[in-house]
């Protein structure tokens, strides 16, 4: 039986960690250990492994966390989100292939999420959404991948180690990095639809929002430095949608057939986004409008993120 350390990085005490910190004491597991790396220390149960770390970076708590893991398997997971039961015995099976040396799993709905975090959920779960991103949000199908955040991710410490742990230098897009150096390695993640979390989503619009920001900035910066695992074409739509809607109007000055083109690129977008909000329709005066502005706040931070 493979042996884990659960990571847990925060900066407080929290009523999200203590429901996290509940899930993982009751795992239908027998080998783990619970590791917290708060900013300052808070009561806690005698079977959480504390480390106080001070005011420092998630991906700095993630490698402290890793430098005092007894266990072969390093699990990350965030506050805000909440294992499933069988988080680790899911995992297990997994790391029985000598050559998988990380797994990461979907970070589905929480069940006691608000509407407007449903509505969230509603946008990024969807296709037109995130493409094929969407199997972070919701489960997919097993396969290789590139690249996973840490709200749900397993790494063989040995390998951890190997590649130097994260690069403190990146916050968000640390978890990028770390997956971008052990692909460059050689080395095999794979995505495990039964390996599950619930993670909290952010409230549509504005926290929603800015999380897409940093998603889509940091992105921008990686498809520069980093274009082994990003510059995939999904990740350059958005940009190209708001170069269209900003510019693509002009083309009604250069020729007609290329502004019909134009034109039915937009209306072909716009009723996808509007026939996937109509499925719910109760959130629909949400998730219309919030497929739209996810895509073109993404795809400025995308631009201004290659450009920094």
């Amino acid at each position: 039986m493979k042996t884990f350390s659960i990571i847990i990085a925060v900066k407080e005490f929290n009523k999200n960690l203590e429901k996290c910190l509940e899930g993982c004491l009751n795992l239908d597991h027998k080998n783990y250990e619970i590791i917290v790396l708060p900013d300052l220390g808070f009561k806690r149960d005698s079977r959480i492994k504390q480390i106080v770390t001070g005011n420092v970076s998630p991906a700095e708590k993630r490698d402290i966390g890793a430098e005092y893991s007894d266990s072969e398997i390093l699990a990350f997971i965030d506050d805000d989100a909440f294992p499933r039961e069988d988080w680790l015995k899911k995992a297990e099976k997994y790391f029985q292939r000598p050559d998988t040396v990380a797994v990461g799993g979907p970070g589905v709905e929480h069940p006691n999420d608000s509407k407007r975090q449903k509505a969230s959920d509603l946008v990024l779960s969807s296709f037109i959404g995130s493409g094929s991103m969407r199997r972070r949000y919701k489960p997919g199908k097993e396969a290789e991948i590139i690249d996973h955040p840490t709200c749900n991710l397993f790494i063989r410490k040995k390998a951890f180690e190997s590649i130097g742990g994260f690069d403190t230098k990146y916050w968000p897009g640390e978890d990028t990095k770390l997956c971008n150096s052990l692909v460059k390695s050689g080395r095999k993640i794979v995505y495990a639809p039964d390996i599950v979390v619930y993670h909290h989503r952010r409230n549509l619009f504005k926290p929603h929002l800015k999380q897409i920001w940093r998603y889509g900035f940091y992105r921008g910066v990686f498809a520069k430095r980093f274009p082994e695992t990003s510059r995939k074409v999904s990740f350059f739509l958005p940009s190209v949608l708001v170069l269209l809607m900003l510019f693509g109007w002009l083309s009604v000055f250069i020729n007609n057939l290329v502004f019909y083109v134009y034109a039915s690129f937009i209306s072909i977008y716009l009723l996808a986004s509007f026939l996937t909000a109509i499925r719910n329709v109760k959130f629909f005066y949400l998730t219309f409008p919030g497929i739209i502005s996810t895509h073109i706040v993404y795809g400025i931070a995308f631009i201004h993120g290659i450009f920094k």
